[in-house]
């Protein structure tokens, strides 16, 4: 039986898991349905392929909204308090999932249709983009000293069992009902099922206490007026090196996830239920690694897990996309894995080492600003890819542009500094108990 010390800890890490694997659910099935869907259903009258990169184009509308939700989300967040973020960020996801699930198509209301889904797929980003601070923090500052990279993970969790559900949901259509269903109303399923979702979801994090940090920092310091401002202004540099330590487990993350789920099934000759079934497996082999790493944080530090993951992304990039390009779903599998064990070494003990990186009064802020900032990137690369491919005609110049961006997070991770010892109360760093198995 948990000690009466842990149970606070793992129920708050339960519901920031469950909330964040609900939140990306919504999220990550636009992607899938971008790669595979919307180029047809939104984006008819151009061709297959300016379709498809129009369609990703309108994924990254996500991630650029993310920084500006980010933004507000954080601003209340460090005033306010963490619980109500978490709570409104999940009502605004599901709104919008919902409406982008009973959105018309071009067929039917012509250019308004994709315009309307740039608007909802705005609000979906400006939601999740409130999301990971608040959830981070909540597991984070009510996990013991010696635990808070373990406890920190489970909401990272939210981000492959959200894809497994994502990308499975979509792989049971593909299975079950036939390519034209899929395009008229097959697609939509997923969307529409996350109004379910969204209630279990609020009513989990409904439940759960403020954060006790945060609640003892308000009571002996007054509220940065505007903390996104002042964290912006007094932590600048920090701000730009934890994003960039963060951007090439962002931007990977989406290169295969999303833009390799469309060029795979197009150019290199795999069928759809055996991407999908791949990335549902992989996204799977994900959750353990992720908890895993961030326990190991607690025993080896933050900073050398980054380092070790992004120089082994870095060496293994171009390995990586030549077994893609084989063909074979097994070497796809087997390149995958390497990947997300080096992008899971980062992911791991991210929401420990963000949060440690930044006073409590302005940690939401500090946190969220580095974590969106690299997504930027992120809902960018998918595009990006396709534009390279379509430029230079090879796989080659994605693993190249994937080493580059490797070896930035490499620099940014090296010129970064070790929080293993430092306390989220303010006080120095110091002794700390030993981390104990979880």
């Amino acid at each position: 039986m948990a000690s009466a010390s842990l149970r606070v800890p793992r129920r708050v890490a339960a519901a920031s898991l469950v909330g964040t694997t609900i939140e990306w659910f919504d999220f990550f099935i636009y992607g899938t349905a971008a790669a595979l869907v919307f180029n047809k259903v939104f984006f008819p009258s151009v061709s297959p392929a300016i379709g498809t990169i129009a369609a990703l184009g309108t994924f990254a509308t996500g991630f650029i909204a993310r920084p500006i939700g980010g933004a507000v989300f954080a601003h209340f967040g460090d005033r306010v308090g963490r619980k109500p973020m978490l709570v409104y960020s999940l009502l605004l996801m599901g709104v919008a999932t919902v409406g982008i699930g009973l959105l018309p198509g071009y067929a039917t209301i012509g250019v308004l249709a994709p315009v309307l889904l740039v608007v909802l797929r705005f609000a979906q980003g400006f939601g999740v983009g409130g999301e990971w601070g608040g959830a981070a923090l909540m597991a984070v500052e009510n996990a013991p000293d010696h635990r808070r990279g373990f406890y920190g993970s489970w909401p990272q969790v939210g981000v492959p069992l959200g894809l497994v559900l994502g990308t499975g949901s979509f792989l049971v259509l593909d299975l079950t009902v036939s390519e034209a269903a899929f395009m008229s109303w097959g697609w939509r399923i997923p969307f529409l099922a996350s109004a379910v979702l969204i209630a279990v979801g609020m009513w989990i994090r409904l439940t759960v206490a403020e954060s006790p940090v945060f609640q003892r920092d308000q009571e002996t310091r007054e509220a940065s007026r505007m903390p996104v401002l002042q964290v912006l202004r007094e932590h600048p540099k920090l701000i730009f090196l934890a994003a960039g330590s963060f951007v090439a487990t962002n931007a990977t993350f989406y290169i295969s996830s999303v833009w390799l789920v469309s060029y795979a099934t197009t150019e290199l000759g795999y069928a759809r239920s055996e991407i999908l079934g791949a990335n549902t497996f992989l996204s799977a082999s994900d959750i353990p690694m992720i908890l895993l790493l961030g326990l190991l944080s607690d025993r080896l530090g933050r900073r050398p897990l980054f380092l070790a993951g992004m120089g082994l992304l870095a060496l293994f990039s171009i390995p990586y996309f030549l077994l893609v390009q084989t063909g074979v779903v097994t070497l796809f599998i087997l390149g995958g894995l390497v990947v997300q064990a080096c992008r899971s070494a980062v992911y791991g003990p991210q929401s420990a080492y963000f949060a440690e990186l930044f006073p409590t009064h302005l940690r939401y802020s500090g946190a969220s600003l580095s974590y969106q900032l690299a997504s930027i990137v992120g809902g960018l690369a998918p595009a990006i890819c396709g534009i390279l491919v379509l430029w230079t005609g090879s796989l080659l110049a994605v693993a190249g542009f994937t080493v580059l961006l490797a070896l930035i997070s490499l620099g940014s991770s090296w010129a970064m500094t070790e929080t293993l010892t430092r306390r989220l109360d303010g006080t120095a760093d110091g002794p700390r108990e030993v981390a104990a198995p979880a």
